[in-house]
């Protein structure tokens, strides 16, 4: 081979020469496979991902006709003077948009990636492993390659070689288990987008901040069979999301302690690695070209249960403060749709069992990541915040929002009346008196939270996480 190493890898003294690309040679497989490993931004190649994601939709609009922008504009602006009187909350979104499917895609990217990478990490370490595994017992186990394989290497190379711990093959799976990853969850991202509605239904603040959107694509399919109107579906859903975005925009800790709740639930999930490992010795190489297989074949639920009193804690907490925006959007909405809209009982109660049952994209993204998006006890929810309305006004529910320690419990859930009226009182009445009061206090011996930290006490017996809505 002339003194070449393997590939095309050029020496690293002298000669004078450009490196060759090390998948070169007119082998298309490998130049694609080069093209793909060339990403280096973190676990997850995002841009495999996002290629995925798009594909996946088929060959859908890639922008909303203007005529549609203009119903979603006055749709977004009927919510906000609907919701002013029922909120304390300001309008949140500067700009009304309509998104299609692809922008949906394009614009929570950088969400999905904040939410994505802390979980993956802990996947793809595992994937590496398993992949590392797979093709040293191909290169040395005598296990015949693919045709496609063992026609694009150079005649000569010895394989094992090339598969060697430090050889250039094994070098590249620091690359291959974000691509695999990837190309999940772009599959993933791509399901949620045929289904959402809008930048904030998945209970996540998603979008950009100040900007309220909604697919029209997705309000249609919502809308079919229910036999409502067009636009009092448009405008329901106008109202949720623009209920969402007052809460995301004026709550100034409630977007970072949301986000921080799913990093500190990552932080403690547990891969089961062998069921990785297995998983990927089944995939052949040439399968890397293609998600759906590596759908099929990285579709095994590799995901422990959370078995540890501080893993059960952080579910626990996330499930619960995606209950308590879920509640309190559900019960702000249904009170400003009620009188303006005939049809709003029926699309508050689709709407529940739609976040209740969830979709294939909801279910999919559990079973990728380990987290389900959807919020538990969100009847419970929506029930507190409406009883703290009647008990306190509007300004004494939204005071809640304050501050995340004065946020109900999944305790206070399940027996709201404790909450509105008991020991609790003091805490609607001056909300800002008891801030400042957690800041006074020392921290308890022996370390621990700051003054003004979330609370860690469990949510239920034990630490466990709440049941799911409807579960005994």
């Amino acid at each position: 081979m002339s003194g070449d190493f393997p590939f095309g890898f050029a020496s690293s003294g002298g000669g004078g020469e450009e490196p060759r690309s090390p998948f070169g040679g007119g082998a298309p497989f490998f130049a694609e496979l080069e093209r793909l490993l060339s990403w280096q931004g973190g676990p997850v190649n995002w841009e495999l991902a996002r290629q995925v994601a798009v594909r996946s939709l088929g060959d859908g609009e890639s922008s909303v006709p203007m005529g549609q922008q203009h119903m979603v504009a006055e749709a977004l602006r009927i919510a906000d003077v609907w919701l002013d009187p029922m909120t304390t909350l300001p309008a949140g979104a500067t700009t009304a948009a309509a998104w299609s499917r692809v922008e949906w895609i394009e614009k929570t990217l950088p969400v999905w990636r904040t939410l994505c990478d802390p979980i993956a990490a802990k996947v793809v370490e595992a994937m590496r492993t398993g992949i590392s595994s797979g093709l040293s017992q191909l290169g040395g186990g005598g296990i015949e390659l693919p045709s496609e394989l063992r026609d694009a290497l150079p005649p000569g190379v010895d394989l094992s070689a090339l598969m060697a711990a430090g050889g250039p093959i094994m070098q590249m799976m620091n690359q291959v288990g974000g691509m695999l990853f990837g190309a999940q969850v772009g599959q993933a991202i791509g399901t949620l987008a045929a289904e959402v509605v809008s930048s904030t239904e998945v209970g996540l603040p998603l979008g950009p901040a100040g900007t309220a959107a909604l697919v029209p694509a997705g309000v249609a399919a919502f809308g079919t069979g229910l036999e409502i109107p067009e636009d009092e579906v448009r405008i329901y859903l106008a109202l949720r999301e623009a209920a969402s975005n007052r809460l995301f925009a004026h709550v100034p800790w409630l977007r970072a302690h949301v986000l921080g709740a799913v990093e500190e639930y990552a932080r403690g999930i547990a891969v089961d690695t062998e069921a990785v490992g297995r998983v990927m010795r089944m995939v052949d190489p040439t399968a890397l070209m293609n998600p759906e297989r590596l759908s099929e074949a990285l579709g095994e639920d590799v995901f422990n249960d959370a078995t540890t009193p501080e893993q059960k804690a952080a579910l626990a907490r996330l499930e619960l403060i995606l209950a308590l925006i879920e509640g309190w959007v559900d019960h702000v909405t249904d009170a400003a749709a009620t009188g303006h809209l005939p049809a709003a009982g029926r699309l508050r109660e689709m709407v529940r069992r739609r976040r209740a049952e969830g979709g294939p994209g909801e279910q999919t993204f559990s079973t990728l990541v380990g987290l389900s998006l959807r919020p538990r006890k969100l009847r419970e929810a929506a029930a507190l915040w409406a009883a703290l309305a009647e008990a306190r006004g509007r300004e004494g529910r939204d005071a809640v929002w304050a501050h995340p320690d004065l946020l109900p419990t999944a305790a206070d859930l399940a027996a709201p009346d404790g909450f509105v009226t008991g020991a609790s009182a003091s805490v609607l009445d001056d909300p800002i008196g008891e801030i400042e009061k957690l800041r006074d206090t020392p921290p308890a011996e022996g370390g621990g939270k700051s003054p003004g930290a979330p609370t860690d006490k469990p949510d239920t017996p034990g630490g466990s996480a709440p049941d799911a809505e409807g579960s005994p």
